[in-house]
Order: C-alpha cells, then sequence, then structure tokens
C-alpha cells in the first residue's frame, strides 16, 4: 500500500468542502487503501455514506483505477444513533421538515456532484444486514464507517467481510483502544479481525485502521 498516495488538490478540496467529521490525515490514508484495493479491479463498499465526505476520495480511487471500478456507498440515511436530537453529533440542518427525521441523502447527492463523481458511485440505501444478505460478489475493499453499537458494527462485519476477497482490504474507522477516547464496538471488531489469523495490518492513522485479507476466515 503507497501510503503517500494522494488525491488531486481539487478533490482535497471538496472533501474538505462536504459535511462530515472525517479528519484530513485519516482520509488520505483511506484514500491510499482505496488505490491499492481498486487494483484488484473489484467494488469498493463504504458502509456509512452520512454525506459523502469520505465517498468523495473512495470515488476518485475508483476513477484513476485502471478498469471499471465501482465504489457502493451504503446507509438508510436516517442518521446514527450518536446523529438524533438530543445528541453531540446532531446536526438540525439535515431533518426533513415534512417527516421530522434526518435524511442525508440529497445532502450526499448534491456532494458528489459538486466533485464531479457521481458516474463512479452507485448509492445502496437501506439497512446494511438487509443489503448483505442479498449480495453476491466479492468486494475490494470493505470500509466498516456504519453504525457504532456492538449489534450494528457486528453485523456490518459479519455481513460484508466474508466477501472481502484475499489481498483485498478492511478499512475500519473510529478504532478506539482506550474508552476514554470512544466507543469500543469498532476496536472489539478490528481485534477479532486480527485475532481470526485471516487480516495482518498494513496501517493506522489516528482511529483509522487498514488490514489485508491474508486468508479465509472472519
Amino acid at each position: 500500500m503507497d501510503v503517500a498516495a494522494r488525491p488531486a488538490p481539487e478533490v482535497v478540496a471538496a472533501f474538505e468542502a462536504a459535511k462530515g467529521f472525517m479528519p484530513a490525515d485519516e482520509g488520505m490514508a483511506l484514500y491510499a487503501a482505496a488505490r491499492d484495493a481498486a487494483r484488484l479491479g473489484l467494488p469498493l463498499l463504504e458502509i456509512g455514506t452520512y454525506c459523502g465526505r469520505s465517498t468523495i476520495l473512495l470515488a476518485d480511487a475508483a476513477r484513476r483505477a485502471d478498469g471499471d471500478v465501482t465504489v457502493l456507498t451504503l446507509d438508510h440515511h436516517r442518521g446514527s444513533e450518536e446523529q438524533q436530537p438530543g445528541w453531540e453529533y446532531h446536526d438540525p440542518s439535515l431533518v426533513d421538515p415534512e417527516v421530522g427525521l434526518m435524511d442525508t441523502l440529497p445532502f450526499f447527492r448534491r456532494t458528489l456532484h459538486a466533485a464531479g463523481l457521481e458516474e463512479y458511485v452507485v448509492a445502496l440505501v437501506g439497512r446494511s444486514p438487509r443489503a448483505a444478505s442479498v449480495w453476491g460478489g466479492r468486494l475490494g475493499l470493505v470500509f466498516v464507517d456504519g453504525g457504532h453499537t456492538d449489534e450494528h458494527a457486528r453485523a456490518d462485519y459479519e455481513g460484508w467481510v466474508p466477501h472481502l476477497a484475499e489481498g483485498g482490504l478492511l478499512v475500519i474507522h473510529d478504532v478506539f483502544p482506550d474508552p476514554a477516547d470512544g466507543g469500543q464496538a469498532p476496536h472489539r471488531i478490528h481485534r477479532r479481525a486480527l485475532e481470526s489469523g485471516a487480516f495482518a495490518e498494513e496501517c493506522a492513522v489516528r482511529s483509522l485502521r487498514v488490514l489485508r485479507r491474508t486468508g479465509p476466515g472472519l
């Protein structure tokens, strides 16, 4: 994995302008992972779209790959637990006034349109376990950045990691070994992947972990 891989300045500008929570250094590590994984010629999956900030980086990696690589980005677009009213990451501007619920899908579409990357992305709108139950293909990258409860993180891992091709990359966001720094569900699936013997860690940048599948297992 070439950790020095960087997107063009206009892509970085689009990433920085988009709503989202991923810091630039973690974003660049994600981009490098996507460039590496795209060489397999398989789809790159993102679990947890929000408004498309990190999707921009995956889409640019797909655009720059040799061959036909597509980004799949999966979200129900109603917001995760910590984005609901009364919680730390709630953004009232993302609430649909007609139904009174979060709806990040229109913002995601505007983000991709502004970046000129719509043609490289397929948006999957729905719940992760249901989508995983009907998916039958292999994946070159699985980026887990959805719900941060144990239930959701475990479902994302068990539903999608079996589709990750050998040599592909598993990327997990918000991995905090110290409970004082954040929730533990992503840390637990990261530890599970390493303990399975099926993965080797390639890169760690703050809370982002990149692991390569080296063999079968879950």
